[in-house]
């Protein structure tokens, strides 16, 4: 009877945890393309992922141990197999319904500049049921342009075209220079029951990616892509910050730290905990923890190289593990830092690289992480030429563009498994 019971709050353990996941990741139930084939299962393996580290943690959490290993298998492949063919079918209807006549919105687009271009492109890959491309219209088009065969006429055959063919849409990518152009579609628009859709082109004035958001009812633009910008993506993941650390150092601390402090006392004179002070969010200095791990000396502005003299064998042990940056989660309960996060660097490497590196500044937009995208990728360890600590730079500016819980559990989740084989280049 008490093994039913354990099975009861196992399913609902399960049921739950998902629900919390996938509404973290909405590429889960979502099956539009603008995510590559390629991508979006390897999305959905980090959901799995994720999910297993969470129901494990529950099951110790509720002493759920007597749990059949083989139902726990049985019950992933199941839910697997439903989800690939549940998206399999909804892929076909997907399909179906929008390359037949039943769309039930049909749009055009005004223009044949760089910005239709790239609307068509990205609607195009947006498979997004009951919706078809009716056509461009352009009274300046150009015939060499690789979309000329799907034009449909000017900006006088637009009305026609769009009452014949019960149009639903209309995108307006021209110049918003002629607002007597727009205020004529606009009125036909509303006239007809039309949905009028500006996309204006910032091309020519901006020549990179850019971030559009509203202040009340008012555009902004932002030239670097960031979604830690929003305050609620701040939130998010603060709160998963202080849930994670208060995790490990209450579950995972208390065991490990008797026995890294005995070690660390029989191996070499000093403190147990190695204090120094590192540029954090916006270049703040705070102070940083670790296990010590070198002998006492005074470089300890210079960075470790490999077989470097200072570091005891014990030190090493805790460097190759990560180990030693375990009291940096009460860095991260004070909030000078983050599970994930760009990595901070020594004082002395913020002076010399921001002078060399262009976007090395840039990283200091965001609070530093115990680790981070491009200590997972490959950069952890001594930068003795420049091009390596450029790499970095671009891995944790790359971070910070494409943030999201996700990549946070999926950062933690290599971190984890680096720690578990050894990282070659950390020393």
């Amino acid at each position: 009877m008490e093994l039913d019971h354990q099975y009861n709050i196992f399913f609902v353990l399960f049921a739950l945890v998902w629900w919390i996941v996938s509404g973290f990741s909405n590429f889960v139930v979502r099956i539009d393309s603008f995510l590559p084939i390629d991508k979006r299962f390897s999305n959905l393996i980090n959901v799995f992922m994720m999910h297993a580290l969470i129901l494990a943690s529950c099951i110790v959490i509720f002493n759920l141990e007597e749990l059949s290993r083989l139902l726990l298998l049985y019950t992933y492949l199941s839910t697997a197999l439903l989800i690939g063919f549940s998206r399999l079918i909804l892929f076909q209807v997907n399909r179906y319904f929008t390359n037949s006549d039943m769309a039930h919105t049909r749009y055009v687009i005004v223009g044949t500049g760089p910005a239709a271009a790239s609307l068509h492109q990205t609607l195009s890959n947006n498979d997004e049921i009951g919706t078809k491309f009716m056509g461009f219209f352009d009274d300046e088009a150009d015939m060499s342009n690789p979309y000329s065969s799907q034009l449909q006429g000017g900006l006088d055959d637009l009305k026609d075209y769009c009452l014949q063919h019960s149009i639903d849409e209309i995108y307006y990518t021209k110049p918003l220079t002629d607002s007597a152009q727009i205020n004529e579609l606009t009125e036909f628009a509303n006239d007809n029951f039309i949905y009028l859709r500006l996309v204006p082109d910032f091309s020519a004035m901006v020549k990179k990616d850019v971030n559009v958001y509203f202040y009340h009812n008012i555009p902004m633009l932002s030239v670097r892509n960031e979604p830690l910008e929003l305050a609620s993506n701040r939130v998010v993941k603060r709160i998963f910050d202080v849930v994670f650390s208060l995790s490990v150092i209450l579950l995972i601390f208390p065991i490990l730290f008797p026995i890294i402090a005995l070690l660390i006392k029989l191996e070499s004179k000093g403190p147990i905990f190695f204090k120094q002070l590192r540029p954090g969010k916006k270049n703040r200095l705070f102070v940083c923890y670790k296990f010590r791990t070198m002998r006492v000396n005074n470089n300890t502005e210079l960075q470790a190289t490999k077989n470097d003299p200072r570091i005891t064998r014990f030190g090493a042990i805790m460097r190759k593990t990560s180990l030693d940056e375990l009291p940096q989660f009460f860095n991260v309960l004070l909030g000078d830092m983050s599970v994930v996060g760009p990595r901070p660097n020594l004082v002395s490497q913020l002076d010399q690289y921001s002078k060399v590196i262009s976007k090395y500044k840039t990283r200091h937009f965001v609070t530093p992480g115990i680790t981070g995208y491009a200590q997972v990728s490959g950069f952890r360890g001594e930068t003795k030429e420049v091009h390596l600590m450029e790499k970095r730079v671009e891995y944790d500016v790359m971070y910070m563009a494409k943030w999201s819980l996700m990549m946070d559990m999926k950062i933690i989740f290599l971190t984890v498994w680096n720690m578990i084989k050894g990282e070659k280049n950390a020393y």
